[in-house]
């Protein structure tokens, strides 16, 4: 039997959470004293015991839960979940029906309205990522909820919470068809290779998908192409397609080599008539600075938080620094696709980033475009600080 525990909100905090704000915060709640199990469920009440809505218990890094419905009878059952993801699943109607893409975001978590749980969708696969205990304790609902909505070709998940704060190491097969990986998908007409099976990541970042078009379609045609913290070499490929002069990938991890070859085979490409490196991105602006090299565009697209032996690297702290030094190695008229997922700071304060960049480099600048999340990376109506993704294309001047 679940656990159902009455949560007095406080007073500070209703309005937002009335409003359709999705996180509770520790600091919003009075925490009663006894322990409250993973996945319990939440029956919030202001001060006189007026209803608020109904949530789970879910520890992680944003917060202890989610709020699920406002709606103080409905039950959080198979049938509770098979609603979300059937409305879910018809907003992506448009990606269903695409015969050029078939990686996309079939329920990003609060956005629509289970926080701590997305599904992927790659080429008749679903990815099940489950951010908490509290939200994996719905598994069983989910799934079958999951098999009645949709079509499912294989099932594989993704356990990202740990009591350590690490991500689970298991064999990730759900049910199904069992994949053979690499799969290969499909995004705006360019094949990425996929393996649901490796470890915490696949292969892909699906949230860059116009970026990488943008990149493919506009700016990349005849020009040097440098694409740090590279991965597995998506944005390259992007770049080669596009007709670009040449690319060159720098990601400090060594299967980051593997993988981007894999990546360019798979769309034809000649891997050694691209440069693939594998060291530290600063190392290598240092090395590029030393051998003059210069290029014609920039991709910056960090992790959050970064440690090496040698210095630790947070966004929320040393973008503009990143920046200049990639301004140093940029040619000019070239331009620099500034991107970060780091949730912490928004569009606004992402742009004052670049601004102290190029005013300490004594450069100019123009913004070409900007993004956030795609719209199949659905987010809260009203509550823009979940729309983690920033992306700017910078013009440099002079």
């Amino acid at each position: 039997m679940r656990q159902l525990v009455e949560i007095q909100v406080k007073p500070a905090a209703i309005k937002d959470l009335t409003n359709g704000k999705p996180l509770l915060l520790k600091d919003a709640v009075e925490m009663p004293e006894v322990s409250i199990e993973e996945g319990s469920l939440l029956h919030l009440v202001d001060k006189n015991g007026g209803y608020i809505g109904t949530g789970y218990y879910g520890a992680q890094n944003k917060g202890i839960g989610w709020v699920l419905t406002r709606k103080e009878k409905e039950k959080i059952d198979k049938n509770f979940f098979a609603k979300k993801l059937k409305a879910a699943a018809q907003k992506r109607a448009d990606f269903y029906e695409s015969e050029d893409t078939t990686a996309f975001r079939v329920f990003n978590g609060e956005g629509d309205g289970i926080g701590g749980l997305t599904i992927d969708f790659f080429n008749g696969f679903y990815m099940v990522s489950w951010y908490s205990e509290g939200i994996y304790s719905f598994r069983e609902d989910i799934y079958q909820a999951l098999n009645e909505v949709v079509n499912t070709r294989g099932v594989y998940e993704k356990l990202r919470f740990d009591t350590n704060g690490q991500y689970v190491d298991q064999d990730d097969y759900v049910s199904g068809e069992k994949g053979e990986f690499p799969l290969i998908v499909l995004e705006n007409g360019m094949n990425f290779a996929v393996d649901l099976n490796d470890g915490a990541m696949t292969g892909i970042f699906l949230d860059q998908r116009n970026v990488r078009k943008a990149l493919r379609d506009k700016y990349a045609e005849d020009k040097t192409v440098l694409n740090t913290f590279s991965y597995t070499g998506a944005f390259s490929v992007a770049a080669a397609l596009g007709g670009a002069a040449g690319t060159t990938s720098v990601d400090l991890a060594k299967r980051s080599l593997p993988k981007t070859i894999e990546q360019f085979a798979v769309n034809g490409i000649d891997y050694e008539s691209q440069d693939i490196k594998v060291m530290n991105v600063f190392d290598y602006f240092s090395y590029a600075a030393r051998h003059g090299l210069k290029f014609d565009v920039v991709v910056l697209d960090p992790p959050s938080f970064a440690r090496t032996k040698k210095m630790t690297f947070s966004t929320a702290k040393d973008y503009p620094k990143l920046l200049k030094d990639a301004l140093k190695i940029t040619n000019e008229g070239g331009i620099i696709i500034a991107s970060t997922n780091n949730a912490s700071f928004n569009m606004k304060k992402f742009k004052t980033f670049i601004d102290k960049a190029f005013t300490e480099a004594n450069k100019r600048y123009k913004i070409l475009e900007e993004h956030q999340l795609p719209e199949d990376f659905t987010v809260p109506h009203n509550f823009p600080e979940f729309n983690y993704l920033k992306v700017v294309f910078i013009k440099v001047m002079d």
